[in-house]
């Protein structure tokens, strides 16, 4: 994949972001988008065979819509400055996500604000077993990859029917259950990008397999 040529593409994009610039260069964002998807074919491939319990996703259904949802966000403008994709993506759970971009590239995973039946069980997990995420966050590789979870909007108090002495009350709180990676720019151009890549799934792995399987216990 050239990365190279995608965040040129995309810097002109950013620069002339609009419907009728778009129209004009189709063709060069859909050869682009062609590669981008072939290689998280490759990608999808490689992790299939690494971890058994992976989720086949092929490029063309892991990857983002570059079209910026105007419905909901009217003064965003027409197009994203990044291409992004989901890959292990099983239907409503936590995912793997690659995201390549002008602001910055970075391979994240997780739960971005569930909906509230999704967050109640993961809620409830905590409840019933948190020191094992606290023991998967507090792992010094997995600290020193990601950090802590990624910082969103919390509850001030605890969520209803949960004591404030509740040992992992700080988890309690959260609204949303994300690690993310941050990348600088010459990684993705690396010839050990994809290494990267594979190292970073299997240290989230544990993580996401802690929500998914919260997800899967009926509340």
């Amino acid at each position: 994949m050239d990365f190279k040529a995608l965040l040129a593409f995309l810097e002109e994009l950013n620069q002339n972001n609009s419907k009728d610039w778009m129209d004009r260069h189709r063709s060069r964002y859909k050869a682009l988008r062609h590669e981008f998807i072939r290689w998280l074919d490759g990608l999808d491939s490689e992790l299939a065979q690494m971890d058994p319990d992976y989720y086949p996703t092929p490029g063309k259904r892991g990857i983002n819509r570059i079209n910026n949802n105007l419905m909901f966000h009217p003064n965003k403008p027409v197009y994203k400055d990044h291409f992004g994709a989901g890959l292990d993506k099983a239907p409503k759970t936590a995912d793997f996500y690659i995201e390549i971009g002008l602001k910055g590239s970075f391979l994240a995973g997780g739960l971005w604000r569930p909906d509230p039946e999704r967050l109640n069980r993961v809620r409830a997990a905590i409840d019933y077993d948190g020191e094992v995420l606290q023991a998967i966050l507090q792992k010094p590789s997995f600290n020193k990859m990601f950090g802590s979870l990624y910082k969103d909007e919390m509850l001030q108090g605890m969520p209803k029917g949960y004591p404030a002495n509740h040992p992992q009350a700080d988890l309690l709180k959260q609204k949303t259950f994300a690690v993310v990676r941050n990348l600088p720019e010459e990684a993705i151009f690396s010839p050990d990008f994809e290494k990267k890549i594979f190292e970073t799934y299997f240290e989230m792995l544990p993580f996401r397999r802690y929500l998914n399987k919260a997800l899967s216990v009926a509340t």
